[in-house]
């Protein structure tokens, strides 16, 4: 796929459960995904991510995930990773699990979602209002579960109209490295552009010129 070519002020950047739960070592999940962490960089990734986002003065959007215990308790049809989370209590509302991790957490002036309770970010939150509100026509999409929240996004995004980039390196796949692989498969056919970070900021810093 050819690295793409972004129209000036029209690029944002939406991180998906940059939260304690997945990316701190209490959380309940980050054991899960900390080889894959390991391997491709993604803390360390989407922190530069982030900072050169920042740095080129995108529009940022974040996207966490919580549940209360109504909703543990009250979901008539509850699916396969949703029994899991509910299992476990995962992403409790009003947790130190849920908060966002201190290195990738919102600033003055960024946007913050309201809080998804499905896999998909753009059908069950304000996120298209406030894309279309900040001017974004290009969203580039990182954080996690790349198999799930970010997969699912990245293709309603683009259904919806918005040219949509997804990150090799900015996420990690829930089963490890043959999950990881099928994925970056999976993604040139339901996004524009799939780069690693560098990748991307380079493009987006030669847009602003």
């Amino acid at each position: 796929m050819m690295t793409p070519s972004y129209e000036p002020g029209r690029i944002g950047l939406l991180l998906i459960d940059t939260v304690n739960e997945v990316f701190s070592e209490g959380g309940k999940l980050y054991s899960s995904f900390k080889d894959e962490f390991d391997r491709i960089g993604t803390f360390e990734n989407l922190k530069r991510l982030l900072a050169g986002a920042r740095q080129l003065g995108m529009p940022i959007f974040f996207a966490p995930m919580s549940y209360t215990e109504h909703d543990y308790t009250t979901w008539k049809h509850v699916s396969g990773i949703h029994r899991a989370m509910f299992d476990n209590r995962e992403f409790a509302a009003g947790s130190w699990n849920a908060d966002f991790h201190p290195e990738l957490t919102p600033i003055e002036g960024e946007v913050v979602i309201a809080p998804h309770k499905n896999i998909d970010v753009l059908a069950n939150t304000d996120l298209e209002v406030q894309l279309r509100q900040h001017n974004v026509e290009y969203i580039s999409i990182a954080g996690m579960i790349g198999t799930h929240c970010v997969e699912s996004t990245s293709r309603s995004c683009m259904e919806h109209g918005f040219h949509v980039t997804t990150f090799t390196d900015a996420t990690a796949a829930l089963g490890g490295r043959p999950a990881y692989d099928a994925m970056v498969l999976r993604y040139p056919t339901i996004s524009h552009a799939t780069l690693t970070v560098d990748e991307f900021l380079a493009a987006a810093g030669a847009a602003k010129k």
